[in-house]
């Protein structure tokens, strides 16, 4: 163990993702378990900026793995993005004599972590929280589990009216550069059509595919919809062209937002968020900085945090043709 790290910073920022108290809880039960004092930032950069940090040991963290959010709150930034703001955010991590700082979030985040680091020689780590699933250098983010669910419950229930019905319905789900909730789930709840921003489905191959789905017997349908996918400029207006050219269907269009944020993280998320953390702490306490701690083939592995924010995560292949052979 490095005997120069003392104490060590946690932050949650960008949206806030389903794990992310699982995650806090870790990095502090961690630290404690290795002699190390854990600093809370409140409210992501905002807080660094301002000095908003508290102590945290291991009973602050009691009852927080089931809820959803962040005690830490998470907050938009715009004077950190300015030199003077990250003046004053390591200013106060030198007052608080923190020497260096975990940060849970996407890839804005980790690249406010990378910045800070290059310009003060502070030792940051990465842990991805978000419900996207869309950084690379890690097959799942914190809440991708959580998310999933909770669309496939809601679609579940959706699918009863739209059976009861005899509707079309377009679900929209989170995903606006990323396909990975909408593909995932939409195979999970059985969707007929999945729209994500990766595939250029088309109007007509729609059309025609909802045709095939009237013809086969199929008296409604759910097609899941990527908020990032643009056949529409919106899905009502897809909602609506749908109708218009195929009057057969009643359609229906329910927009499931910051739903799929909330709620108790599952017990995948809880586990996922626990082994990330542990290996956090560990890889600064071991002299290691700027990576992300991601997870590869069911193993915790690092990742350069500049290469998790400049790489992509891509759809993946396999399960788009998994979706064409069973949506028929």
């Amino acid at each position: 163990m490095s005997k120069a790290i003392k104490r060590i910073g946690v932050l949650t920022s960008g949206g806030d993702a389903p794990g992310m108290n699982a995650a806090i809880r870790a990095i502090v039960r961690t630290c404690s378990f290795h002699g190390v004092e854990c600093i809370g930032v409140f409210r992501g950069f905002q807080g660094l900026v301002e000095g908003d940090f508290e102590v945290l040991g291991p009973r602050d963290v009691n009852y927080i793995i089931n809820k959803g959010g962040t005690i830490l709150k998470t907050a938009r930034c715009a004077a950190f993005k300015t030199s003077e703001g990250r003046q004053a955010a390591y200013d106060n991590l030198k007052k608080a004599e923190i020497d260096a700082l975990i940060v849970i979030g996407g890839d804005g985040s980790f690249t406010g972590a990378m910045v800070l680091s290059k310009e003060f020689d502070i030792p940051v780590m990465g842990i991805p929280g978000t419900i996207d699933n869309d950084i690379h250098g890690t097959s799942h983010t914190i809440g991708f589990d959580t998310a999933l669910n909770t669309v496939v419950d809601a679609v579940d229930k959706i699918r009863d009216t739209a059976s009861s019905h005899k509707r079309l319905f377009f679900v929209e789900v989170m995903g606006r550069d990323a396909g990975h909730i909408a593909l995932n789930a939409g195979i999970g709840a059985g969707a007929e059509e999945i729209l994500i921003p990766e595939e250029d489905l088309g109007l007509e191959r729609l059309l025609e595919s909802l045709k095939k789905s009237k013809k086969s017997g199929k008296s409604s349908s759910i097609v899941i919809v990527a908020e990032g996918e643009r056949l529409g400029k919106n899905v009502f207006e897809l909602g609506e062209y749908v109708e218009e050219n195929l009057p057969e269907y009643e359609v229906r269009v329910s927009v499931l937002g910051h739903m799929q944020r909330g709620g108790a993280p599952s017990c995948f998320d809880r586990v996922l968020a626990s082994r990330l953390s542990v290996k956090a702490v560990e890889t600064l306490l071991e002299g290691q900085s700027n990576f992300m701690v991601g997870l590869i083939n069911d193993q915790v592995a690092l990742t350069p945090l500049e290469q998790a924010v400049k790489g992509h995560s891509p759809i993946d292949k396999d399960l788009l043709r998994v979706s064409d052979i069973i949506t028929i």
